[in-house]
């Protein structure tokens, strides 16, 4: 079980931005995959955790670019003008989602 979660994590976090970004934009999918799986930049606030990594810990709620005032900031990035704010927003926003599935495979071991 171990071994599947953390390829759903580290495939959702890598590989699916890219696969987002090609039914989003094919045209110029490889920029707009780069910019989706920049949206992992998030991740910063677990520098700000003590301790830093726990596995046991579900990232929502908990980090503060990983809470929901910062779910409605995404949400509300989907709004701008600028494609690449869009796309980092739905990195975002599904980086949440990659995460939120974690939580729920911790209580599953």
């Amino acid at each position: 079980m171990a071994l599947l979660q953390i390829a759903l994590h580290y495939g959702g976090h890598w590989l699916v931005p890219f696969l987002i970004a090609r039914a989003l934009r094919a045209k110029n999918w490889l920029r707009a995959g780069l910019v989706v799986a920049s949206a992992n930049l998030i991740d910063l606030d677990h520098l700000l955790a003590d301790p830093m990594f726990d596995p046991d810990r579900c990232s929502i709620g908990f980090h503060p670019l990983h809470g929901w005032l910062a779910a409605g900031v995404y949400c509300a990035m989907l709004l701008m003008p600028k494609w690449w704010v869009r796309a980092f927003a739905v990195g975002a926003l599904w980086h949440l989602a990659v995460d939120l599935g974690d939580c729920g495979m911790q209580n599953w071991s």
